[in-house]
């Protein structure tokens, strides 16, 4: 058995899963759960002169109170920028402004809006499922053409699928974790 060979698939399998569950966690990350969270802002951009700039590259982000962000702008003229790039995102937050600084006030969520976004959470947690088992097939399928290039015996054949298995099962667990995680934070009052 080519050992190089061997460690370079379990290499790339496992950089795969990570890919997958670290895409999980940064899609939770953005989900409003009720309470201010200035990561809520990291997928929006605003027009900087003739520029896309991110939200927390022109202001300090920071959580005045449990359910409100404040947003102190370094250049005050980009406020009405930023204001309408807050606006126009889909976050359903409307923010305020007082020419100094804008001010996000997290709404409390009802229990059907909570229900909705774990409903929303659990469909993530589902796709990342489906994309490490899809780079579990990929890998089983480099260990067949293994065999079959008589590379490797029937036996570590088998081996290694085990392998892949159980790596892929300690995966799947930290993404059912990391869902019940966001469960609990979300649907909590």
């Amino acid at each position: 058995m080519n050992q190089d060979i061997v460690d370079e698939i379990f290499f790339e399998y496992e950089e795969e899963l990570e890919k997958a569950h670290n895409h999980q966690v940064n899609e939770y990350v953005v989900i409003r759960a009720g309470r201010a969270n200035p990561r809520i802002l990291d997928k929006i951009v605003v027009d900087y002169y003739g520029s896309p700039t991110p939200i927390k590259q022109m202001a300090n982000i920071s959580v005045q109170e449990a359910r409100i962000l404040c947003i102190s702008v370094w250049d005050v003229s980009q406020i009405k920028n930023i204001t309408k790039a807050i606006t126009a995102s889909d976050i359903g937050i409307t923010p305020t402004d007082d020419g100094k600084t804008i001010r996000l006030v997290f709404p409390q969520l009802t229990e059907e809006r909570r229900k909705e976004i774990v409903k929303q959470t659990k469909k993530i947690a589902e796709d990342t499922k489906v994309a490490m088992r899809s780079a579990r097939r990929d890998t089983m399928d480099k260990i067949k053409n293994l065999k079959k290039n008589n590379e490797i015996s029937e036996d570590e054949q088998s081996s290694l699928e085990n392998d892949v298995q159980k790596i892929l099962d300690n995966y799947i667990t930290k993404v059912d974790a990391t869902f019940a995680t966001k469960e609990k934070e979300i649907l909590e009052i």
